[in-house]
């Protein structure tokens, strides 16, 4: 367990589990570097280390981490650039069993999962308060074409009742408007509330034609690194 922090807030966890990570982190390493609060952590963390002489690249899986990196100065390359990568270090809305995540809540989904799925390992870095024992109170970002977009979210809906699933689907906004994401598609926060079987969730919604990629993340996490009061835990996965 190591040191503990009973007295941190969750920002200064999320710091903590991004500082484990960082010991994975290797000279010469092509980087995937994630999206959102945990990932931003990962990065001035390793900017300092860039700062002090270690040599990476790093391929962003949003325009937000790419500003941030560009800003302190890490190196950063695009996936055509370097389509096979080493490592991802991302943070994850929920935590599940078989280190299935569901991500998606800052909105870069889909560019997360490719970045992934190009990486020899994924690191999932969180405070301790997104593992759970079922996946689902937080609701599952589905990212779909603008096009026929009423017609799309229906059939998520029927094909979540066909698993017994149910809760409101909802286009997220920003500014009052419905968000665009960096590909320029729309998001449906689905909120079920449980998910008991996300790999048939996962196939359901890939056969949903105006589906462009969902939020779970199913076989591409290697290892957890959670942080929380008592310290640093990490979860491998069985694979």
């Amino acid at each position: 367990m190591g040191t503990a922090w009973p007295d941190m807030d969750a920002a200064a966890l999320k710091t903590e589990a991004a500082r484990a990570a960082l010991a994975h982190v290797k000279q010469d390493m092509r980087l995937g570097i994630g999206t959102g609060s945990t990932a931003e952590a990962f990065v001035r963390l390793l900017a300092e280390k860039v700062a002090d002489g270690l040599t990476i690249i790093g391929v962003p899986t949003s325009e937000r981490t790419a500003a941030l990196c560009l800003e302190l100065g890490v190196p950063l390359a695009t996936l055509e650039e370097e389509p096979r990568l080493d490592l991802t270090i991302d943070g994850a809305d929920e935590v599940g069993p078989d280190l299935v995540l569901v991500k998606g809540g800052g909105g870069a989904l889909l560019r997360e999962k490719i970045v992934a799925a190009a990486s020899r390992r994924m690191i999932v870095i969180a405070d301790e308060t997104k593992k759970v024992e079922m996946l689902g109170r937080f609701p599952l970002p589905v990212e779909i074409n603008a096009f026929g977009k009423r017609a799309t979210i229906e059939a998520i809906g029927n094909a979540a009742k066909r698993l017994g699933l149910e809760g409101p689907l909802s286009i997220r906004a920003a500014d009052g408007k419905a968000l665009v994401t960096d590909g320029g598609h729309h998001i449906v926060d689905a909120s079920f509330g449980r998910i008991p079987d996300p790999r048939a969730l996962s196939a359901a919604l890939h056969a949903i034609p105006g589906v462009v990629e969902h939020g779970l993340f199913i076989d591409l996490a290697d290892l957890a690194i959670f942080a929380g009061p008592s310290g640093i835990t990490e979860i491998h996965s069985n694979g």
